[in-house]
């Protein structure tokens, strides 16, 4: 085994996601550490996606009809390919939808120990992954041994720019899987536009699971055009089918960057709190002073939104 830090690609629709180089800016330092290289693996992709990976040492690529997009059967297969011909102490994948398809399987049939929910790897004589579990309500050190070993870091753990470079990396070609699958790839159907752009707002009036009921849609809309902005939510908001989809705000929703960012009644979950790690100002108010969302809020007020809500409104209007 090698001491190589190895990042799994990931791509939709001809770019790569943030999350690629977000892992690419916390293997760097952890293969210097480690003493071994900083790699990519690349299924499908393109020629100019590998011109985007210049922070890498190598790029290990494998590429079949079929891989150009992702689908599990596929990707798993040709992973397995390419940690068997890089041999890496450490695989690092993005906690999203297509990594928790990988990472789950890849660990099971490499039999090599997985964390999830990872916000930070340090390198030693083991490598230990820094997680977070029950919505951000507790941390954990999970020793993964001295490799080698799969980490799922979440969205934000990194800061996407410090693994965008431009270069050109050594390229491996590594043989594509013998067997195909029975998944095929037809199509990438993208959503009908939204009413309101959330990604566009400079200010954003949030909602979760606090508001209590619909109603409180109708509050906060108010406070929204008192101040000239939109409404966003959380994901319980979406699920019950108070906001469209187009509104939802995290992992499984969209990452905002507004200048303010009022979260109302928002727990802060991880998976929402990836979704506005680009926002400038985060005020939050909750009526639970531990809730996790005050950890990452630039101002935070333990109140009942309602209250805050209507005062706010009175002196805007």
């Amino acid at each position: 085994m090698g001491r190589d830090v190895l990042v799994l690609a990931e791509h939709l629709g001809g770019s790569l996601g943030d999350i690629t180089f977000e892992l690419l800016g916390l293997a760097r330092p952890l293969a210097d550490e480690l003493g071994g290289s900083c790699l990519v693996g690349l299924i499908g992709g393109s020629d100019a996606m590998v011109g985007q990976l210049g922070a890498a040492d190598k790029v290990a690529r494998v590429d079949a009809p079929g891989l150009e997009d992702f689908n599990p059967e596929g990707w798993i297969a040709a992973a397995r390919e390419l940690i068997g011909a890089t041999e890496p102490a450490l695989v690092l994948i993005g906690h999203t939808s297509v990594g928790m398809d990988l990472a789950g399987a890849l660990s099971a049939a490499l039999q090599i120990p997985l964390a999830s929910s990872v916000t930070g790897v340090t390198a030693g004589e083991h490598l230990v992954a820094s997680a977070t579990l029950y919505g951000g309500k507790m941390n954990a050190e999970i020793d993964l041994g001295p490799g080698p070993a799969i980490a799922a870091v979440i969205s934000g753990a990194g800061t996407a720019d410090t693994g965008r470079a431009a270069g050109s990396p050594e390229v491996i070609a590594v043989a594509p899987p013998t067997v195909q699958g029975r998944v095929r790839f037809e199509g990438l159907v993208q959503p009908e536009a939204a009413d309101v752009d959330i990604t566009a707002s400079e200010v954003l009036v949030a909602i979760g699971r606090g508001i209590g009921d619909q109603d409180g849609v109708e509050v906060a809309q108010e406070l929204a055009d008192a101040l000239g902005s939109a409404v966003a939510a959380s994901r319980p908001i979406v699920d019950a089918g108070w906001l469209p989809k187009s509104r939802q705000v995290g992992k499984s929703g969209l990452k905002v960057t507004p200048k303010v960012y009022l979260a109302l009644g928002i727990s802060g979950a991880p998976e929402h709190l990836e979704g506005i790690k680009g926002a400038s100002t985060v005020i939050a108010v909750n009526t639970d002073p531990a809730a996790p969302i005050f950890r990452v809020a630039d101002y935070g007020l333990v109140a009942d939104l309602y209250d805050v809500c209507e005062e706010l409104v009175e002196i805007l209007e």
